[in-house]
């Protein structure tokens, strides 16, 4: 492949954003497209524009996009993207992308796939059954005796997880995915596991399908408000590394448990990964055992991750796809990100879109501003979207970190903006520190 690389970025969110910022910083790229992009990408990044004019899902269409441009390496973004086998689309037309196949990205397209998988290659686990039948369901559930979670086996926006605290509000759940559809055709297979008792990572590990490398361990915050209450949402904010949580040894057990196994299973079963894992991780009592699959970059954590990798990103990607990862001299900048999003009122529930942000002071490079739900009007900015934007800021210790990027969040203002004020209140033993800081 040429040393110089015009990329197809596609997506729109906050994540969509940091890998253009990321992308942009490598000497290898000359141009980014970003489709549809957002209102960050619009102006501000360098050798980057929005492509408005094709679907992010009409595939044939993005192949003959690219084809135009000259593209040379594709970034799909969105889980949905990935899950339909975007991959495949340009393989066909000898054009690189850095995504699993279809075949692999399974992984996250169907909870039911990857328990099943988990389960036959001794990957840990919570205990699990699924189902496409909402009766046999129901008397399953009705008969356990532990704790569940439900989760939607499809696609369903980060969000078609519950975890109820009793058995009637389980069953009315249950109800309410497979019967009343509250995620949609996501929800026409469900999985009912174990409740897993622990700590929460995110892992986020570059594959060519034989090697293997890692970004630092990350906590996101799923929940909407302070505490950890409220409904799940996409995420609400992230810091990493996570070493407190996460020893060297922990780290070592994921490796050899999780992620060795994984790849190694997935290439004994014919549908090698390259590309982005991102595994979410339970620190158990009894050892790590895996949550989920995820077959890209997580959001948030991309925007906190991605300031703290030294090597450059397009190097990473293409030794992906050229299945040669380990001629790669992977660093991680030493210190720590913490990420703070801001969102529309309202969500994970209906919000108002189209409302002015206002931006009292500059951003970049530290704290970094990254937008999702943002579009430009004119010379305006507006919301567009629930998770509105991000602010992300490195620094040698996570409290000052954390201080930097509340800092940053003070110059930004939109009605109905909020925004959870303990990121990383597991990590900061007085949590109740920043709270009072930032009320």
């Amino acid at each position: 492949m040429t040393d110089r690389l015009r990329v197809l970025l596609i997506g729109k969110g906050g994540r969509e954003h940091a890998l253009a910022w990321k992308l942009s910083q490598s000497s290898r790229v000359e141009e980014i497209f970003v489709c549809p992009g957002n209102g960050g990408t619009e102006a501000g990044l360098p050798k980057v524009q929005n492509i408005i004019s094709v679907p992010e899902n009409d595939y044939p269409g993005l192949v003959q996009l690219a084809e135009r441009l000259k593209v040379n390496l594709v970034v799909p973004g969105p889980d949905l993207a990935v899950v339909d086998g975007i991959e495949g689309f340009f393989r066909d037309v000898g054009i690189a992308c850095f995504a699993p196949s279809k075949a692999a990205a399974q992984l996250e397209g169907s909870k039911a796939f990857s328990k099943d998988f988990m389960k036959r290659n001794g990957i840990p686990t919570a205990e699990f059954e699924h189902f496409d039948d909402y009766e046999t369901a129901k008397k399953y559930l009705e008969q356990v005796s532990y704790d569940v979670v439900i989760k939607a086996s499809g696609l369903a926006a980060g969000k078609g997880v519950v975890i109820p605290s009793d058995k009637v509000k389980a069953l009315r759940e249950l109800k309410e995915i497979m019967v009343v559809r509250k995620f949609g055709d996501a929800g026409k297979e469900i999985v009912i596991e174990e409740f897993l008792q622990g700590v929460e990572l995110s892992i986020h590990t570059f594959s060519d399908g034989v090697n293997f490398n890692s970004l630092p361990a990350a906590q996101d915050h799923k929940r909407a408000n302070d505490g950890d209450q409220g409904p799940n949402t996409g995420g609400m904010g992230c810091y990493a590394p996570a070493t407190k949580l996460a020893s060297p040894e922990i780290l070592q057990s994921i490796d050899k448990d999780i992620l060795g196994p994984t790849f190694t299973a997935l290439r004994r079963e014919g549908i090698p990964f390259v590309g982005m894992l991102f595994t979410g991780i339970m620190l158990t009592s009894t050892g790590p055992k895996v949550l989920e699959y995820n077959v890209r970059f997580g959001d948030p954590e991309t925007q906190t991750l991605l300031p703290l990798l030294a090597t450059d990103l397009a190097d990473i990607m293409i030794a992906c796809v050229q299945q040669s990862l380990n001629t790669i001299n992977f660093k991680i900048h030493a210190g720590y990100c913490a990420t703070v999003i801001l969102a529309s009122g309202g969500y994970p529930g209906p919000f108002k879109e189209g409302l002015k942000i206002n931006l009292s002071a500059p951003f970049g490079p530290d704290p970094e501003l990254f937008h999702a739900g943002t579009l430009l009007d004119g010379e305006d900015l507006k919301t567009s979207g629930g998770r509105v934007l991000a602010v992300s800021a490195t620094a040698d210790d996570i409290r000052t970190a954390i201080d930097k990027a509340y800092e940053g969040v003070k110059s930004i203002q939109f009605d109905g903006m909020f925004f959870r004020k303990d990121i990383a209140h597991q990590y900061v033993t007085n949590h109740n520190y920043i709270i009072y800081l930032y009320m």
